[in-house]
């Protein structure tokens, strides 16, 4: 019988990984890193549910291996392949028969394989605990300010060798704001978000502070997850800020393109209660017209920092002026380092 081991995150880096559940159960999420060999499609794990739900379990299993017998040498093979002489490990979704049998096919042909204990649900619980207790490998810095400052391009243009830097927008491909998802697509699960940014976290270098962005609870349609928001309500907080003319300039760098135009005015649309009838109007009859500079001055100062303003009830540890990064980042590392 195969030997069960237990999920660690090193197995991430030092095994190859074989999931063995259907397409749609991977896409949904997997552990970083691993391999989709199906043992069944998609159709044919709900027919073989079906079975097991209105007649039972043996009859289920019957069915199951009339399904998969055909295709397990080349399912072994893809497998033996895809391993590339790292040692495999097989998981389903609870470690039951699916990736049972597979790993007993697999070392039937001479190739040592584990079995992961609880499947793909003991590396979900792992995520989950893990965000709950954020015990991250360094301490937080986030940086707050104003839509346009340049927060996402200051932290990723960050010196590496001195800073560890996390992109939450980029994760969520949306930007954070009633705009955020011009030209971006949150096409994966919740539970995929998670499994990304549980990946950078543990990729995170020791030593150095993490700086990322401060986020609502939400990012587009994700949610952060666990107790990471309220752990960067607790770090450090940094406010920055930048002349209006800046912020209109970086605004419109980001966001004149005229193929956005139509999901600007559906943006619009679902705020329009919040900017009244006249801010609207004006905002409208600017996308029409592609007066991307007046746009963006409108929605700076007639929508994003009344929104922001409303939000903002903690004191900031340290203030920023982004019209130059490298002068900011300077400041930013003299700060820290009195901190420390």
């Amino acid at each position: 019988m195969p030997e069960k081991i237990t999920f660690t995150p090193e197995l991430i880096d030092t095994h190859c990984l074989i999931d063995v559940r259907t397409p749609l159960e991977f896409e949904d999420d997997h552990i970083p890193g691993a391999h989709n060999v199906p043992l069944l499609s998609n159709a044919e794990r709900a027919e073989v549910g079906t079975i097991y739900k209105q007649i039972g379990p043996v009859e289920a299993r019957r069915r199951g291996l009339e399904l998969t017998c055909s295709r397990f040498y080349g399912m072994v093979d893809r497998i033996i392949s895809l391993s590339a002489g790292k040692p495999l490990v097989v998981y389903c979704w609870r470690g039951g028969l699916r990736s049972l049998s597979i790993a007993m096919l697999v070392e039937m042909c001479g190739i040592p394989a584990r079995q992961l204990a609880g499947g793909y649900k003991s590396f979900r619980n792992h995520v989950s605990d893990y965000f709950e207790t954020c015990d991250f490998p360094s301490p937080l810095i986030v940086m707050h300010g104003m839509t346009g400052t340049g927060k996402t391009m200051f932290i990723n243009g960050l010196n590496p060798l001195q800073w560890a830097t996390i992109d939450l927008e980029g994760i969520a491909c949306h930007r954070g704001s009633a705009f955020g998802a011009l030209g971006l697509k949150q096409d994966f699960t919740q539970k995929h978000f998670e499994t990304v940014l549980w990946d950078v976290f543990r990729s995170m270098p020791t030593g150095r502070p993490i700086v990322l962005e401060g986020e609502s609870q939400r990012i587009g349609k994700y949610s952060l997850p666990g107790r990471l928001y309220q752990k960067m309500a607790e770090s450090c907080k940094v406010w920055c800020h930048a002349s209006l003319e800046t912020r209109i300039n970086r605004l419109t760098t980001e966001y004149a393109r005229p193929e956005y135009r139509g999901e600007m005015l559906e943006a619009l649309e679902r705020i329009r209660k919040k900017l009244g009838g006249t801010r609207y109007a004006e905002l409208k009859s600017g996308i029409e017209s592609w007066d991307v500079r007046e746009i963006a001055r409108g929605l700076i100062e007639g929508y994003y920092d009344k929104m922001y303003y409303k939000q903002r009830v903690w004191i900031a540890d340290i203030e920023l002026k982004l019209e130059d990064f490298r002068q900011a980042e300077g400041e930013l590392e003299q700060f820290w380092s009195s901190r420390v």
